[in-house]
């Protein structure tokens, strides 16, 4: 069963915030946690936080298995472009810089290996029999 976490309106800029999505893509939980941690990214402790919550929403859905025999691994995650706050900054001779203060959307999908294996042995069956 999957459990989904989203983070709207970080004020990093999502070229940032890819660099540590991309390192924990495709990892179990256990890892993507200790990834985070010794991170030393700006957006790191917001993905972090982000993977406790998305745990935390595989809790509430699965109240009667437990986590360490579920091994939870990052099914999915992706960074999209939030609004961008445009300031100015003055310049020489009255001119004027714009600057783009970029911000981004997190979504983060997790899943337990052992359900997603029975998921992809399913649909292998049923490709085969058309």
């Amino acid at each position: 069963m999957e459990a989904v976490a989203k983070l709207n309106k970080c004020a990093i800029a999502p070229r940032k915030m890819r660099l540590v999505v991309d390192s924990i893509r495709g990892a179990k939980v256990v890892d993507a946690l200790n990834i985070l941690k010794f991170e030393r990214k700006a957006g790191a402790p917001l993905v972090e936080k982000l993977l406790l919550s998305a745990v935390a929403n595989w809790e509430a859905k699965n109240p009667d298995e437990s986590i360490e025999d579920a091994d939870l691994f990052v099914k999915e995650i992706f960074v999209t472009q939030g609004r961008t706050l445009k300031r100015f900054r003055p310049a020489p001779q009255g001119r004027a810089h714009r600057i783009r203060k970029r911000s981004n959307n997190v979504t983060l999908v997790i899943d337990s290996a052992s359900e997603s294996l029975i998921d992809i042995q399913v649909k292998d069956e049923n490709e085969s029999d058309n």
